[in-house]
């Protein structure tokens, strides 16, 4: 009290030095962090909330196992408890950065719940999958329960080795000398982008292949792919890990907003290599067929298989889409909240563009017009007369190989920009051209 007389100040203004207590580490060396961090951790173990700083923001942290730890963060915070983020069902595991010997310890958690048939988020070299055990038909099912998946659009199962195959292939050494074209093929594209269709063995349950004979088989090159599969021991089944129907996911945090607290863990590896799913193939149809076109090219096959060709529903017929072999054939897909019209390659797109780019300017001075942009290196200015409050330009790459691994998060960030309705610069069909207009087509409403 004598401070406070001799300050002539208010006891109401005393600060809560007597109940909080700060641990400075500014100049301490390392070796002395384990005493000066006693007292809070011996806190945090007893339900208590503690304050540290982390790279980003300085944390308010309690024990995350302990719901009456938790509710002292928002009782401390004034914070609605409506506001409560699902991060006590869904867990994020980040290996960026990490070396990959720190993998097995950090990837423990989700082989197990794989491996106790729940589900798992993880990057491939494509998109992030959404996987669950390809042997357990209960684990299966909730993969479709969770995305929202119809359940006769099969599903494609990753693994890690071929004693992995020898599991999900009726008569695998058999299949290889009657057919040596898919070990040739294996051999030069696998580990890799490329999904085969192979006679399914018994152990595979109809909800893999949705009561097909064949089951769709790949081999990711992805290394977090290919360690939580060899460590879950277990082929693991997994469409891309979105909503269905939305655009698929190329980051954990895509995953995220589609699945935060839908399932119980993500991992976090950065961004997707190629950004498109894998290209699937029927080396069983004659002639030979690509299913659905993408990492792996019809260029790139055609040295191997010169008959294979590309399927096309006005070509060949609708009877695969009735019942599809394979992803990506019956159901529109990829579509973003705001409608998306394709403009295709041609002499006079850019002139199409900006004259649809008008008529909606002038039906409406409420709407917001994304331009997704894959031309830009030969018309930079294309767009420049118009007024720049009104549209929103994302140029997604100068190469067919940039376009692709940026197509899907262009169509969540123009919702994210809030726009209306996107118009997209189309490419040519040829190499990964294939499969971005794929995408695209079936992501357009015109």
């Amino acid at each position: 009290r004598k401070i406070f007389e001799t300050k002539r100040r208010s006891t109401t203004q005393m600060e809560h030095n007597d109940s909080t207590r700060v641990i400075s580490l500014i100049d301490k060396e390392s070796s002395e962090w384990k005493d000066l961090l006693s007292y809070p951790s011996q806190l945090i173990q007893d339900g208590e909330v503690v304050a540290f700083p982390t790279e980003t923001v300085y944390g308010l942290g309690a024990n995350a196992l302990d719901s009456k730890a938790a509710r002292k963060i928002f009782e401390t915070k004034r914070r609605s408890t409506t506001q409560m983020e699902h991060n006590d069902s869904t867990r994020v595991i980040s290996l960026i950065d990490k070396e990959s010997s720190e993998w097995k310890d950090l990837l423990s958690y989700p082989s197990q719940l794989i491996q106790d048939g729940e589900v798992v988020a993880f990057p491939t070299e494509t998109v992030y999958g959404l996987g669950a055990n390809a042997l357990d038909s209960k684990a299966a099912r909730k993969i479709f329960e969770t995305k929202g998946r119809p359940s006769d659009n099969p599903l494609i199962v990753h693994i890690s080795d071929y004693n992995m195959l020898e599991s999900l292939v009726d008569d695998l050494k058999s299949l290889f000398e009657k057919h040596p074209i898919i070990k040739t093929l294996m051999d030069r594209f696998w580990p890799g982008a490329i999904t085969f269709l192979l006679p399914r063995s018994a152990q595979v349950p109809n909800e893999i292949t949705a009561g097909l004979d064949r089951v769709a088989v790949r081999m990711p090159s992805h290394p977090i792919a290919k360690q939580l599969i060899a460590q879950s021991n277990r082929p693991i089944a997994a469409p891309s890990a979105n909503l269905s129907g939305r655009p698929s996911p190329t980051t954990a945090q895509h995953v995220s907003e589609d699945l935060n607290g839908k399932i119980k863990c993500i991992i976090d590896g950065g961004s997707t290599n190629i950004g498109l799913e894998s290209t699937v193939v029927d080396v069983f149809s004659d002639p030979p067929m690509i299913l659905r076109p993408g990492g792996i090219t019809w260029e790139q096959l055609r040295q191997y298989i010169p008959n294979i060709v590309l399927y096309e529903k006005s070509v060949h017929g609708s009877q695969l889409e009735a019942k599809p072999p394979t992803p990506g054939l019956k159901y529109k897909h990829y579509a973003p909240q705001a409608p998306m019209i394709l403009f295709r390659d041609a002499p006079n797109q850019i002139q199409l563009l900006q004259d649809r780019l008008q008529k909606e300017l002038d039906g409406s001075s409420h709407k917001t017009i994304g331009i997704i942009r894959t031309k830009s290196t030969q018309s930079p200015d294309a767009y420049a007369r118009f007024p720049s409050d009104r549209i929103s330009i994302l140029d997604i790459g100068h190469s067919k190989v940039d376009v692709a691994k940026h197509f899907f998060g262009a169509l969540r960030e123009m919702d994210d920009r809030g726009a209306t309705i996107m118009l997209m610069e189309g490419c040519d069909e040829e190499d990964e051209g294939a499969a971005i207009m794929n995408r695209a087509k079936k992501a357009a409403s015109e």
